[in-house]
């Protein structure tokens, strides 16, 4: 008796552990030996050397650190950083793809045409990396120097003067047609394809006002041939040290930009948490906050549903402007 059943029982057991083996091989990585047990790849929905990709890079060596495993930082640009940011809302929601993105493709350009994803449903947000406040940049050869005598001058001259962006439907076009109305102005718009062939003009003479980063504008400014006149923060602001709020000038005039670290929607909560962890660890390095205030941008974390509600507070800001203006892409 004894010679027969122990066989069996083993048998069994081979048989247990093997539909075991296959059990785990089917499962999430995450499920198997904890999250991450591979590399994860983090989307930068624009061309490399960027504003964008400048801060994914920045925050990279440390998230890879504190989960354990390499951050592969990959930039898919395309169509204003819709082509990026659909990437990653189509992903599988393991955690091993997630998106560095921003106020344009996460908040704003859905405003102006239609999306193939929904900004608030198809992405799950994990933290903000930085906040940066637009500023308004005029050329070194400028007569203007303070807000006032900007506004003066550019109601005197109207159309004549023309302020860049970085492209139709950027932040910094909306805010340009915000300043428009807000102040009372025409300025003209003319859109670029990015930040370094919009400095590349206003070096060149052929702007004379646009509103920028510090991360855009720093080159040009550090050699003189652009300058700073004011922020769009509602009061001045250390990150921008020395100058004034346009909201001195034009009341409850804002407008600056965000980055942040977003999942696909239904990436469990416990690989969020992990992901949470290791973004705040990183904005908090001193090393990684000397290098956004060198470049005029605040390191700042957030809570999930902090960057939630401040998508939807951008969408709620934004949406009056592209309609007033009737801004298209």
């Amino acid at each position: 008796m004894k010679r027969t059943l122990l066989p069996t029982l083993h048998r069994r057991a081979l048989l247990c552990a093997a539909c075991l083996s296959l059990a785990a091989g089917a499962l999430p990585a995450f499920a198997q030996g904890g999250y991450p047990s591979k590399p994860i790849r983090m989307i930068v929905p624009y061309a490399a050397g960027g504003s964008t990709d400048q801060l994914a890079r920045a925050i990279q060596q440390s998230m890879s650190e504190t989960l354990g495993q390499t951050v592969i930082v990959e930039n898919k640009p395309g169509a204003g950083g819709t082509i990026g940011v659909d990437y990653v809302a189509k992903a599988a929601p393991d955690g091993y793809t997630l998106v560095f993105g921003n106020t344009g493709p996460n908040a704003v350009v859905g405003l102006m045409r239609k999306v193939p994803y929904d900004e608030l449903k198809d992405l799950r947000p994990v933290s903000t990396v930085a906040i940066t406040p637009m500023i308004l940049a005029v050329p070194a050869e400028s007569p203007a120097r303070t807000m006032k005598e900007f506004l003066a001058y550019a109601k005197k001259n109207g159309t004549s003067l023309n302020i860049g962006s970085v492209g139709n439907g950027s932040l910094s076009h909306l805010t340009a047609e915000y300043f428009n109305e807000a102040a009372g102005l025409k300025l003209q718009h003319i859109p670029y394809n990015g930040g370094a062939p919009m400095m590349t003009a206003f070096a060149g003479g052929q702007l004379q006002a646009a509103f920028v980063t510090g991360l855009d504008g720093a080159t040009l400014v550090n050699s003189g041939k652009v300058r700073y006149l004011a922020v769009g923060t509602l009061k001045p602001t250390d990150t921008v040290p020395g100058l004034p709020a346009i909201a001195d000038d034009v009341a409850g005039f804002r407008s600056s930009a965000w980055f942040g670290v977003l999942a696909p929607k239904d990436t469990p909560q416990e690989v969020v948490d992990k992901l949470h962890a290791a973004v705040v660890a990183a904005v908090a390095r001193p090393e990684v906050r000397k290098m956004f205030s060198d470049r005029n941008v605040e390191a700042r974390s957030s809570t999930p549903q902090e960057l939630e509600k401040l998508i939807r507070d951008e969408m709620a800001q934004w949406g009056p402007v592209v309609r007033k203006a009737n801004i298209q892409m």
